[in-house]
């Protein structure tokens, strides 16, 4: 392409390692070559970050808005003007406090196109709650802002990709949530994400059943044959290529993932457990449904190893790209966009 794509970031808790893994990724400078990155957070903030792992020749690039980016610089949108005592490692009402709003307004540039993309660095789903973020996480809160009906949690690591049906929900609410309708509309997502996402024209989809051994004929549990089975059957006859239910244990240590485009697994730690484990720090969270492209790395706020210039940035540098990658293949099948706000906008700078 010819124009660099500009890919929004938000810092996550300023306890944790998100500014850490943010700077290790920026820091080289080749990487500036393939996009634009506009990190929105505070550039006080990173400078302690910066200082605190030890990088000295470093530094961002302030603006004041999306659109006066430095194609050869790392950007900084300074998202607050008031010092903030960091304290790292800790999980308090601070780092939720200025992780929501690196997250709002870096969602309210990629609503207006401002941005191409966001890339989120992690944040504590609990200290993060406060009036305007009530959800269980960053999948959520996009959801709504983006008026999708639906969305699905889509794990990838190079050919891995592990989709979920349900996604933050307590253990003794999944079974409940296990319905034919749910683990459709799961794998229409993914079918729509694998074509329009990842150039596959005819995905192959494996499904995990629920209880162990995939229910056993019914000895152990109900809901793989009597809920699992019939969606399978379902999605065939709508024209998803899928096969299950699957063991979840057997499917991935006999590497059956291997022989398959997609996998939805029926709830979170089922399919992030063995995914993490094999996609061995390069995975990335990508969320299909959504009318913009977000990613983020596969861990969390790490307050255990913050500060301490520990953290692995390859995930977070796979997420960078894995955004890049998905809006380049969207945009040369033609759909420039498809966030309404900003096809306005771009319609009317065409005029």
């Amino acid at each position: 392409m010819s124009e660099k794509l500009k890919i929004g970031i938000t810092v996550g808790d300023i306890n944790g390692v998100g500014l850490e893994v943010v700077i290790k990724s920026l820091m080289d400078n080749r990487v500036l070559e393939f996009f634009t990155p506009i990190v929105y957070g505070n550039t006080k903030v990173a400078s302690f970050h910066r200082k605190a792992i030890g990088v000295q020749d470093f530094s961002f690039q302030v603006i004041n808005t999306a659109e006066q980016a430095n194609v050869k610089r790392a950007n900084m949108i300074n998202c607050w003007q008031e010092d903030v005592k960091i304290t790292l490692g800790e999980q308090n009402e601070t780092g939720g406090k200025y992780a929501f709003l690196s997250l709002e307004r870096a969602t309210e540039d990629l609503l207006a196109g401002g941005i191409d993309a966001l890339v989120t660095a992690p944040i504590n789903k609990s200290n993060i709650q406060q009036e305007g973020f009530s959800f269980p996480g960053h999948t959520e809160y996009l959801q709504k802002k983006a008026e999708s009906s639906d969305v699905l949690m889509f794990m990838i690591a190079d050919e891995l990709r592990v989709g979920v049906v349900t996604g933050h929900v307590p253990v003794k609410e999944i079974a409940a949530n296990i319905t034919e309708e749910a683990i459709l509309a799961k794998l229409r997502l993914m079918k729509q994400s694998l074509i329009k996402d990842f150039w596959i024209q005819k995905p192959k989809i494996a499904v995990l059943g629920l209880n162990p051994h995939a229910g056993d004929n019914g000895l152990i549990g109900t809901e793989d044959e009597q809920i699992i089975r019939p969606a399978i059957e379902k999605a065939n006859e709508e024209g998803i290529f899928c096969f299950g239910p699957y063991p979840a244990d057997g499917f991935f240590s006999a590497n059956a993932y291997t022989k398959f485009d997609g996998i939805l697994a029926m709830y979170h730690d089922q399919g992030l457990i063995p995914f993490k484990h094999i996609a061995s720090r390069k995975g990335v969270n990508f969320t299909a449904g959504l009318p913009f492209v977000r990613t983020s790395p596969d861990h969390g706020t790490g307050y255990d190893i913050a500060g301490q210039n520990l953290a692995a940035h390859e995930s977070f540098l796979e997420a960078i790209f894995s955004a890049l990658h998905i809006v380049q293949r969207r945009r040369e099948q033609g759909e420039l966009t498809t966030n309404p706000l900003a096809f306005r906008r771009l319609s009317k700078d065409r005029d």
